[in-house]
């Protein structure tokens, strides 16, 4: 079994390469790349978010800090609604390239404020 310290870096790995992919995805999505179509780019991620969710989830019922109980847990899993929306509509739902880059911005906005929380443990991290 694993222990926390290491099941934290696998999520922080995972955290890095989620966004990595997400990044390389709007980039290609802004050029109308044809790189978007291949099978790897369809599926890759999706793994990659897999083992991310399982991880968090692992690091949640190990440290004993429930969403709904922690307010900075809780402000992440919002967050984290919130960018999953965004990223579907900047990669496949909004019809607009303004829309498109528009949520993508969002989209990483969003990831910035997740990992503030994630560092500071405070639902508002940037409020001294």
């Amino acid at each position: 079994m694993l222990d926390y310290g290491t099941l934290k870096l696998a999520h922080v790995a995972c955290v890095i390469g989620s966004y990595a992919l997400f990044l390389t995805r709007g980039i290609w999505m802004l050029q109308e790349s044809p790189r978007l179509q291949q099978r790897w780019v369809r599926v890759v991620p999706h793994v990659v978010d897999t083992f991310l969710l399982a991880s968090a989830i692992a690091m949640v019922v190990m440290s004993g800090q429930y969403p709904f109980v922690a307010g900075w847990l809780t402000a992440k899993v919002v967050a984290l609604i919130a960018y999953i929306g965004l990223g579907m509509l900047a990669l496949r739902r909004a019809r607009t390239r303004g829309s498109r880059l528009a949520a993508w911005v969002g989209a990483q906005a969003v990831f910035i404020y997740i990992v503030a929380v994630a560092l500071t443990r405070q639902a508002l991290p940037f409020v001294a």
